[in-house]
């Protein structure tokens, strides 16, 4: 399956874009926001990832910006099973690209495939020392389910902890914003994660 929104190109990964994903993810502070992506990554554990077999229920994506040349690997979204049975948005995208607007835009897309596939209302989260993440998940039309989880994060070698989230009732359809000018609107949230993480 293969999905193209104003910018990006989703498409499933090939053994081919082992070097490409490796450089992209291959930085600790993109692996440790994440569950079960090892740190450190190398090729080695990109052709492992690539090599897993997708099942059609649980789609996967790399995330490819489309330029006047080459498509540039920027990132990765899927849906999978979450610790409690419920299917789980995720994303990631490389440094480079942060505050792009890139991790919105891919997400946009990734609702309306599992809307097109039928599939359960999703749920979602981040950890509490990730921000950023909250502030797209809320753009993308998620609302904070007032719990934090211990999560395992393979990265960091433990569990920590995570705000949990579930697809609510806004509007995912709206303009894309850049990160860079929304970084400051949800201080009060991030404060209140901070307090129940405590």
């Amino acid at each position: 399956m293969f999905a193209r929104t104003e910018r990006l190109l989703l498409r499933p990964g090939w053994q081919e874009d082992a070097p490409a994903l490796a450089r992209a993810i291959g930085e600790e502070g993109v692996v440790r926001n994440l569950a079960t992506a090892p740190w450190p990554y190398r090729e080695e554990q990109a052709m492992e990832f690539l090599a897993k077999p997708i099942n059609p229920a649980e789609p996967r994506f790399l995330i490819f910006s489309r330029t006047g040349g080459s498509p540039r690997l920027v990132g990765g979204c899927g849906i999978s099973p979450a610790p409690d049975g419920t299917l789980e948005m995720g994303y990631w995208i490389a440094r480079p690209y942060w505050g792009l607007g890139f991790a919105t835009e891919a997400g946009r897309q990734l609702i309306r495939i599992a809307r097109a596939m039928n599939l359960p209302r999703l749920t979602a989260g981040h950890f509490v020392d990730n921000p950023a993440s909250g502030a797209v998940l809320r753009k993308l039309g998620f609302r904070p389910t007032g719990q934090i989880a211990q999560r395992y994060s393979l990265a960091r070698g433990g569990e920590a902890a995570c705000a949990l989230f579930e697809e609510g009732d806004g509007d995912s359809d709206a303009a894309v914003t850049p990160m860079r000018s929304r970084i400051g609107v949800d201080e009060d949230f991030r404060q209140e994660l901070r307090l129940k993480a405590a």
